[in-house]
């Protein structure tokens, strides 16, 4: 434990007398957002970073645990999009004084819930649009605008967001994805930190395989 304390996923601010990084969950409001222990953002506050996020709509965000948000990161959500399948995409509905009924849902491209995995990094001022799935692990490069999915541990760069690499080789991510980590109580995981943090990826695999 760190300085006697033990970590709190219910505090709000993890860095004592800096009010510029905040742990998400314990802040939420909307029950359509749905955040993990432990996940922060660089700011003092999380929801103005979800836009476009209306009730009928009912799409959720949901973000595991342990997931790093870097400053000006926006999370689009389907309120964004306009019709589509429609000769203009005015939405005239919204607007006072325009004859117009809504849309039917089918007739809005509604893309789902967008769904983080855990111990995700997003980069400064990236934009992950509607209906975007990133699996665990990944890493999404800052100014990255993420409108498909991203496979789990890999990095994605720029817009549209695309892959670079794979953070590991397939057995590696695959130990990983077994071993499921940020599910591990606080004191395991407080034991694990000399292996979740090593450079030596082989000594890591031996760790895993051991432990599975």
């Amino acid at each position: 434990m760190k300085n006697g304390k033990k970590p709190d996923p219910n505090v709000i601010y993890p860095v004592k007398g800096y009010g510029k990084e905040i742990y998400v969950k314990p802040t939420i409001t909307n029950p359509n957002i749905i955040v993990g222990d432990f996940t922060y953002i660089a700011d003092s506050e999380f929801e103005s970073h979800v836009t476009h996020h209306y009730e009928w709509n009912g799409d959720k965000l949901i973000i595991g645990k342990f997931c790093q948000i870097a400053a000006g990161v926006e999370f689009v959500m389907n309120g964004a999009n306009h019709q589509m399948n429609s000769v203009s995409t005015y939405p005239f509905y919204t607007l006072e004084g325009w004859d117009m009924k809504p849309p039917s849902p089918a007739d809005l491209p509604f893309k789902g819930d967008t769904v983080i995995g855990n111990d995700v990094w997003i980069g400064q001022n990236a934009v992950i649009l509607p209906g975007v799935r990133i699996g665990d692990g990944a890493i999404i490069g800052a100014n990255s605008v993420v409108g498909s999915d991203v496979e789990p541990y890999a990095i994605v760069v720029g817009n549209p967001a695309k892959i670079l690499r794979k953070r590991f080789d397939d057995e590696l991510i695959e130990l990983m994805l077994q071993f499921r980590w940020w599910d591990k109580s606080i004191d395991e995981i407080n034991a694990l930190i000399p292996i979740l943090t090593c450079s030596d990826l082989e000594m890591v695999r031996k760790e895993l395989k051991a432990r599975l």
